[in-house]
């Protein structure tokens, strides 16, 4: 089991998907750097969660056939 991510990265992570989600992929590192190209995120904390959050929506979308 991995850690709960709090609303607002939830929030974010939608956001983001939802206005560049042909852009990710369900592999971390890829994800990390779109995140750099679409949104300035100065913190790296963050960022990685944030690209750890998209990842996993990414693989359930696939997973469920969206």
């Amino acid at each position: 089991m991995g850690r709960i991510k709090t609303a607002s990265i939830k929030v974010m992570g939608n956001q983001i998907i939802k206005e560049h989600g042909k852009l990710f992929t369900d592999n971390f590192e890829k994800n990390k750097e779109v995140l750099d190209e679409v949104r300035e995120i100065k913190s790296k904390k963050i960022k990685n969660i944030l690209a750890g959050y998209i990842t996993k929506e990414i693989k359930r979308m696939k997973k469920s056939g969206l």
